[in-house]
């Protein structure tokens, strides 16, 4: 009884508190509703409310003397024929669905939003207008803590900031960084809702930057339109952003391998040589970044070519050619910008499909690589003639792009694009070009996963395939620090393929540890793609004897997790979950996990703590209570619920899997070409708190679009039952109508088994004392499932 009215009483806190803060001149004049819309008019102007589903609500603020603008460029849902009612007294209005629900005071005016009764977030001022900036103003909770706004190096809590919503790059940044190359008008709290500002204009996201308990955005033009999103946990709100502004289709398989890059390769036989130093020193590789030498000699004056340089590259077609035949994809750089210096600078000027000036010219402007204009992508024709570049050497072979200084990296506020001002469109600018990607390869390459690197987008960037990194981190231990938080904060938001260049980019830093440590992290982050400026190699095969062989180490156990980590790729596809995930996913009620980016999850049943200084002998490790965990490397298990010390060594990072996990591996191979399960190792971590568990194997040609839903595909479900002394594994398959079974050779190894089973029903097996693993071999034929009995 108590605890009942304790809650009643936190509610009407709560609602004193919106109460006492807000717009006192917004008066309530009448409410209509308009279909699956509901209309508040009020004295300055008008909302439309609009259920998205049960826990997605949108809503619009039209001032007076504007109309409202129905275009989102990040929503891809359709609102559904969600069921909701309307009641309203004297002075409340309550618009609720099953489990989301907006209220409105009509004196004095207020909007409140909750969900299943709780309240989330309400209107503190509401719409305001002022000289330099539209604003939306929110009432926060003192204690809520804050994600969002994009890639930021911050800290985790990003409550407190002011953060600008203008794409830059930040050139060498390492541990802080309030603007980078990829912002988003997109929060997300602790008290599992989000709220995302869907206008596209620059602007500022204010999170409480006053210590006032607000939430502000801020935005020269455009919408003043928000969603309110909430969720039942973590994975469920991201999940329900995801099913809002578009699912990231699934990468090519290749896209999970190693890649040779650096800034940059000069000539044909410079590519040829390093991939043959690959495949002479046995270290995998599946693609090859062709960074702007290929269209020029000098970085400088030539951006724009958009032809390969004869004298340097006398036989693209050839050389991708025989790099595809290595198993080795070859990947291209390109830029929206044209010199006026470039071969392309007359077609683009006589095409007409550069951004203007006022007086209707190509607007032309000095950067660092030259004079130069910029593809106006919102133009049809700028789109369709930056697409036949993208059709012509994808026939040639190239197999996937990199967008670069897609932020625009300079846009000057006065230039002019189809659809509005520089400003106006620059946050969506890198957001557009990979839908023109996207969509091409849609149309014209309807068999090809496209790959699309590019380092700048908005929200829902995601739906078109963009795949960012974190720009040009410098090459410090600094850089590497900040890595664990931009990639956790952004596969929050959707972006679940943000990753860093392995390594460090920015300075000749040559530090052996630090380029160590770095790849050993990249083993668990989403791409692995050592790249830097070329005066220290970022290929492991140019890095002396010891760091090379440590490289190797690290990339081999990338291929060898193949079959896990595109599993990740299926669910991200499937259901928006990160593959990095945070500590807070686990117990989302402990105020410490919720600013921990030391330590995190990779996908389900890895935790992984990244080594990010010099010279350490050992670090502190939190093992979080819902599990036990074991040492991938010495079997050790540990208990969860604890802060421990733990030894480090050069060869790995600490690495931790989950008691009662299924981890596949396979052996590893060269490159994904040599790909497939018909053969692999199925490592169950035995523990015997663990009654059941179970996980999933997803595979198909690693190619072909949307195979699961063509029903081109296989999949695997493990179970696993311990009761009593037996413990229980099943494997059962699934398997679409469109997909070609070939037979499996699997073998179960069963860690911490510590004696000798008495019997393992219907199979042979082996038992290591040593080490107290179980090996059994299983053969899977057409259309059969198995149940493997083991009496311990």
């Amino acid at each position: 009884m108590k605890l009942i009215k304790l809650n009643i009483l936190v509610f009407l806190l709560l609602q004193c508190w919106c109460v006492s803060a807000q717009n006192s001149t917004r008066v309530f004049i009448k409410l209509e509703k308009l279909g699956s819309e509901i209309k508040i008019s009020t004295t300055d102007g008008f909302y439309l409310i609009k259920p998205y589903s049960n826990k997605i609500i949108e809503t619009s603020f039209i001032p007076k003397g504007e109309e409202f603008l129905p275009n989102s460029h990040a929503v891809v849902l359709k609102p559904s024929n969600v069921t909701f009612k309307v009641t309203s007294n004297k002075n409340l209005i309550k618009i609720s669905t099953k489990r989301i629900a907006v209220e409105i005071v009509k004196s004095p005016f207020q909007i409140s939003y909750s969900y299943k009764n709780k309240p989330l977030i309400s209107e503190r001022k509401g719409f305001l207008n002022s000289k330099e900036f539209q604003t939306l103003d929110f009432n926060l909770t003192t204690d809520e803590v804050l994600y969002g706004g994009g890639a930021r190096a911050l800290g985790m809590n990003r409550r407190g900031y002011r953060l600008q919503l203008y794409n830059r790059a930040h050139y060498g940044y390492e541990t802080h960084s309030e603007l980078m190359n990829y912002t988003m008008p997109l929060v997300f709290s602790s008290n599992l809702y989000a709220i995302h500002f869907d206008n596209a204009p620059i602007g500022y996201l204010d999170l409480d930057s006053n210590k006032d308990n607000s939430l502000k955005y801020e935005t020269i033009s455009g919408r003043k339109t928000y969603q309110v999103i909430a969720g039942n946990s973590w994975e469920d709100l991201i999940e329900q952003y995801t099913i809002l502004t578009g699912k990231q289709p699934l990468i090519p398989r290749w896209a999970l391998g190693n890649f040779s890059s650096r800034f940059g390769y000069h000539s044909q036989n410079e590519v040829a040589t390093t991939i043959d130093k690959f495949r002479e020193e046995k270290i995998p590789v599946d693609a090859v970044i062709l960074d702007l030498y290929w269209f020029g000699k000098d970085i400088k004056g030539t951006m724009g070519n958009f032809e390969f340089y004869k004298d340097s590259f006398p036989n693209p077609k050839r050389m991708i050619a025989d790099l595809k035949q290595k198993g080795v994809k070859t990947i291209l750089i390109t830029e929206p910008f044209i010199l006026t210096t470039s071969n392309k600078w007359k077609e683009a000027v006589e095409k007409d499909i550069l951004g203007k000036t006022n007086e209707g010219k190509p607007y032309t402007y000095d950067f660092y690589f030259g004079n130069t204009g910029i593809i106006d992508i919102f133009k049809p024709e700028g789109k369709q003639w930056f697409w036949n570049i993208y059709k012509k050497f994808t026939n040639y072979g190239v197999a996937g792009w990199w967008g670069d200084l897609g932020e625009p990296e300079v846009h000057p506020s006065d230039l002019l694009h189809a659809t509005g001002t520089a400003d106006e469109v620059h946050n969506i600018y890198g957001h557009n070009w990979a839908k023109l990607v996207y969509e091409g390869y849609q149309n014209e390459f309807p068999n090809q996963r496209p790959f699309i690197l590019m380092r700048a987008g908005y929200s829902g960037s995601q739906g078109y395939g963009l795949i960012p990194w974190s720009g040009d981190v410098n090459r410090s231990w600094g850089g590497l620090q900040s890595q664990v938080e931009i990639a956790l904060q952004m596969g929050m938001q959707g972006l679940s393929y943000m990753h860093s260049d392995l390594g460090g980019f920015a300075g000749d830093n040559l530090d052996d540890e630090l380029y160590t440590r770095w790849l050993q992290y990249g083993v668990f982050q989403p791409i692995y793609r050592p790249h830097a400026q070329e005066a220290v190699p970022s290929e492991p095969v140019f890095r002396e004897s010891e760091t090379k062989a440590l490289a190797k180490k690290s990339i081999e156990l990338r291929y060898s997790l193949l079959p896990y980590n595109y599993t990740l790729a299926f669910e991200n596809n499937q259901k928006g979950l990160p593959l990095m995930r945070p500590l807070f996913f686990e117990k989302s009620n402990d105020k410490s996990f919720l600013i921990n980016d030391k330590t995190y999850l990779w996908g389900n049943d890895f935790l992984i703590s990244p080594v990010m200084k010099p010279s350490l002998k050992e670090q502190e490790v939190y093992f979080p209570s819902n599990s036990n965990w074991f040492n991938f490397y010495t079997e050790e298990k540990i208990k969860g619920g604890q802060t421990k010390i733990v030894s480090l060594n050069k060869e790995s990072i600490p690495t931790y899997v989950r008691g009662g996990a299924f981890i596949p591996i396979i052996k590893p191979i060269q490159n994904t070409t040599q790909y497939n399960l018909n053969s692999f190792n199925l490592h169950f971590y035995f523990d015997e708190e663990v009654i059941k568990s179970e996980s999933n194997l997803y595979n198909d040609n690693g190619e072909t679009p949307n195979a699961y839903e063509k029903e081109m595909y296989e999949m695997f479900h493990f179970k696993s039952n311990y009761k009593k002394g037996n413990l229980t594994i099943k494997i059962k398959q699934e398997r679409g109508v469109n997909y070609q079974f070939t037979k499996k050779k699997i073998t179960l190894i069963v860690h911490h088994v510590s004696k000798k089973p008495k019997k393992v029903k219907g199979y042979n097996f082996t038992w290591n004392a040593e080490n107290k693993i179980l090996f059994i071999p299983i053969e899977i034929t057409n259309s059969s499932n198995k149940i493997i009995q083991i009496k311990l």
